[in-house]
């Protein structure tokens, strides 16, 4: 038997004492938390060790020790020791920003610890939430977060939010009754309160009846954790760009191998030798390195300066790729502030001004303003002031509310419009507070001279029903057309009445409602588009990314909003929860694509839209802010949640946190992923073809059973140096002026294009013979080996310098656009000095096989190295050219 269906003797039968306020005894509760473990869900926190040992799962790496055993094998130490430092360096870069992450992500956390008040020895005292057991006894009050799921035995007015949860919008009024049908859904358990939901009215006591992973919060948790995600688009670029390459240079090195060994070109350990030297120059082993610094820092940037945070490091970049993003529409899209905007009495509409839940605004009639208050206007704006049990306090200047957005809305509109407020000389006898059945509030007042009143506010077609059992003649078709009218307008739509003979009633019922009812009339209600919003999506659309409004509400209203906030160029399509689940699954992934506007949608649709829009070769990115969101953003692409409202449940299943809840601050995070990955590509771009030029040096070397130019060290300096100073540049590399205006990349697209892979063979093959035709040069106008390698080193150096400018931007090298990023320059001039330090320090000759060079081995490096921009510039000049006659 479920713990809803049983009465409070079957639930009580274990109980040491018949009173449930005694509680459980300290001993008992003791002994049980020792063993059910604390009430807290369990942290699915990877060991630091195993986050660093994941370091090293990378096809790169994997070469690179190869190499480093091979070196130890053959006595080549210093090999060994600067190879070994390359791959530890790559593994901290990596584990420290994970780290960064999860410590971010645990800060975030610590905020939400909360206590319980519970019922020990027969005494009432607040403990630590996770120290709950099995059968306490709580006591629930106004602003609590419910700590356990908890049978209730006890009620007054108690009203909890469970939206987080269930995805209702409406606080659900509880009761302590049983409730004997079986597999109710969790919305309809209204005799129960559950883990992580909020009291927003009156009072309770509840029994503990599961505590940390066995609450329905722990449930939805253990599916988040064993939900599969895919991985990145970029994480899956790279790793098929690492294994490509990994490949073809291992596939070089064998044949290699094969022909030295035949045609015995060199001794067995100097080929082996050779060949490592080939691998280690040929691998881009400061490829991870680069990739992770120029995401750890996005991530930095987007923590510090633009309000996210990004839980893993590739995710940064996924934004860039992202080309649906699937949302909720209150408090997200809208301000979750609710505005009285219009007010019909009878014949007449009145407006109002104002946004939110600040008590300034003007009443407007016909478009005038007026301060005239007639009588029935003022029973209209009492009656929602009185039906109602939300707060509306002032903190600074900042007005705020406890309790229902709707009810916030007509406190504000009372104290707007009614600035001389009249004292209001009345007590309040009884209220009958809002439930999804009835879909009404009523509340029973005595006046000042002892006469009694009933209010209520509620569904216009409650109300109509009353109005018009009172009176046949009631023109209930004319008050739906303007009820219509505004939910035509994305307005909520509340009916307000009154009662004026109620001198009988001492306890108020729902039968009291059924006769003496005067209908006072209808008002609309806005929640208003946060004006932020409307900017990000007219910035979204302009970048191709399409927002989809997932949301409770009805399809008039969600539609009229979406026209607001200008959710799409075009026309909009809206579809409903229930049209949605009569679809077949080929029928789903096309209305996914297709609609703009979810409404009425429960959360299991969500989950489902995700997966329709993914296997539409979508790439997803859903913000959400509830448990019943977490496995919906655990399966999206990028799961994005809310840091002040979102649940615990929600930010652990998330991959980006917004601390400021703004959904403005997704356009910015976009826009800052796509720059991520156009500089992580521009950086590939640039890392490979010196890679693959210094591996070309080798292969070209053992081909023509030549002398080897360049040792493995120096071809490590060249490399690992040049990653960590050159390739920083990248780092600071501003967006192209049109990211926003392009559309995103495709899920299944390449990271490296045809006409790319082109441009990188050509300029590693001319950076090897200027690099191979310098050596040779030197050496047959008398200079030293070491002269000469001294001297390849500097022009393959300097040539990356120069290309460094090519890479860079899409326009020309000599234009204004060289000048975007004045870090590069100083990165540049560090590189420049660490090549002197190569080539003049001694203990840098040593350990390099390096030496001084002379003003005219410079001129030739300078000259070597300029020959590669030229020859690139010139290819860019005309592909330019070819692209401006296209279009």
């Amino acid at each position: 038997m479920r713990p809803y269906q049983k009465n409070l003797e079957e639930l009580l039968q274990n109980y040491e004492q018949e009173d449930p306020l005694q509680g459980l005894s300290t001993k008992t509760a003791t002994k049980r938390l020792a063993s059910d473990g604390p009430n807290a869900l369990v942290a699915k926190k990877t060991p630091n060790w195993l986050l660093f040992i994941r370091q090293f799962n990378n096809m790169i790496i994997y070469i690179l020790l190869f190499a480093t055993l091979l070196t130890l094998f053959l006595g080549h130490y210093t090999d060994a020791i600067v190879i070994s430092v390359v791959i530890i360096a790559n593994a901290v870069i990596g584990y420290y920003q994970e780290a960064n992450a999860a410590d971010a992500l645990a800060k975030i956390k610590d905020l939400l610890a909360t206590n319980a008040t519970v019922y020990r020895d027969g005494i009432r005292q607040d403990i630590d939430a996770t120290k709950l057991v099995r059968d306490d006894v709580v006591f629930l009050e106004a602003g609590d977060q419910v700590p356990a799921d908890l049978r209730l035995i006890k009620t007054a007015d108690l009203r909890i939010q469970e939206s987080a949860l269930t995805g209702e919008a409406d606080a659900v009024t509880k009761h302590a009754s049983a409730l004997k049908t079986a597999d109710l859904p969790l919305a309809e358990q209204a005799n129960m309160a559950f883990s992580s939901t909020t009291v927003v009215n009156g009072s309770g006591l509840g029994v503990v009846v599961a505590t940390g992973e066995k609450t329905e919060l722990g449930k939805i948790s253990s599916a988040v954790a064993s939900a599969k995600t895919r991985p990145t688009p970029l994480v899956k670029e790279i790793n098929a760009l690492g294994k490509t390459v990994s490949l073809c240079v291992l596939g070089a090195a064998v044949l290699l191998f094969i022909l030295g060994f035949i045609f015995e070109t060199y001794s067995l350990p100097v080929l082996t030798l050779a060949i490592v030297t080939m691998i280690v120059g040929s691998i881009p082993e400061g490829l991870p390195a680069t990739t992770s610094v120029i995401l750890a820092l996005g991530v930095s940037d987007l923590a510090k300066n633009k309000n996210a945070i990004v839980k893993s490091l590739p995710s940064a970049e996924t934004l860039g790729a992202v080309d649906v993003i699937a949302t909720d529409k209150t408090g997200t899209l809208t301000k979750n502030e609710m505005t009285v905007t219009d007010i019909y009495l009878d014949e007449r509409h009145f407006s109002v001004s104002g946004s939110g839940y600040a008590p300034t605004g003007t009443l407007f009639i016909n478009g005038e303003a007026t301060t005239e208050r007639e009588a029935k206007l003022k029973e209209l704006l009492l009656a929602g002031y009185l039906a109602n049990d939300t707060t509306l306090t002032q903190v600074d200047d900042t007005w705020t509310i406890n309790g229902e957005p709707t009810d916030g809305a007509f406190l504000t509109a009372y104290h707007k419009l009614m600035p001389n407020k009249e004292s209001i000389q009345l007590e309040k006898l009884d209220l009958l507070p809002f439930d999804s059945f009835h879909r009404y509030m009523a509340i029973l007042v005595q006046l000042s001279n002892g006469a009694k009143k009933i209010y209520l506010k509620g569904a216009p077609d409650k109300l109509f029903n009353f109005a018009q059992q009172q009176d046949p003649n009631f023109k209930r078709s004319f008050w739906q057309a303007k009820a219509d009218h505004l939910a035509n307008q994305g307005k909520r739509v509340v009916a307000l009445g009154v009662i004026k003979d109620a001198d009988q009633i001492t306890e108020l019922e729902h039968k009291h409602l059924e006769s003496g009812f005067t209908f006072l009339g209808l008002t609309g209600i806005i929640d208003p588009p946060r004006p932020e919003v409307i900017a990000a999506l007219r910035e979204m659309n302009k970048a191709k990314v399409e927002v989809k409004m997932i949301t409770g509400d009805a399809p008039l209203t969600a539609a009229a909003i979406g026209q607001q906030l200008g959710l799409a160029d075009g026309e909009l399509h809206t579809i409903t929860g229930v049209e949605w689940d009569q679809l077949t699954a080929e029928q789903k992934q096309k209305a996914a694509v297709k609609h703009q506007i979810f409404a009425r949608t429960t959360p299991e649709n969500k989950l489902e839209i995700i997966e329709a829009l993914q296997q539409s070769g979508k790439v997803t990115a859903m913000t959400g802010d509830g448990v019943n969101d977490a496995p919906a953003l655990k399966k999206a692409d990028i799961g994005v949640s809310m840091g002040i409202k979102g649940t615990d449940a929600a930010k652990e299943a998330s991959d980006m946190i917004l601390t400021d809840d703004n959904f403005a601050t997704l356009a910015t995070a976009i826009k800052e992923g796509r720059r991520i990955y156009d500089n992580i590509k521009k950086s590939i771009l640039f890392l490979l073809p010196t890679s693959f030029a210094e591996g070309l040096i080798i292969f070209l070397t053992i081909l023509f059973n030549q002398e080897m130019p360049l040792q493995a060290t120096q071809l490590l300096w060249i490399n690992l140096v040049s990653a960590i100073t050159i390739q920083f540049a990248f780092i600071f590399e501003p967006g192209a002026r049109d990211l926003m205006k392009r559309p995103p990349r495709k899920s299944n697209s390449r990271l490296i294009s045809g006409r790319e892979m082109l441009q990188l063979g050509y300029v590693s093959l001319l950076i090897a013979l200027v690099g191979l035709g310098a050596y040779e040069m030197l050496i047959a106008t008398g200079a030293s080996a070491t002269l000469a390698s001294t001297a390849m080193v500097n022009i393959i150096v300097f040539s990356k310098i120069f290309y460094l400018f090519n890479i860079r931007t899409e326009e020309s090298a000599f234009s204004s656009a060289s000048f975007t990023n004045k870090k590069a320059f100083s990165i540049i001039l560090l590189m420049i000095l660490l090549q002197m330090g190569l080539t003049y320090l001694p203990f840098m000759q040593e350990a390099f096989s390096t030496t001084g060079m002379q003003l005219g081995e410079w001129i030739l490096t300078i000259v070597c190295g300029f020959s590669v921009l030229a020859v690139t510039e010139l290819d860019k000049f005309f592909k330019l050219r070819l692209a401006r006659a296209r279009n």
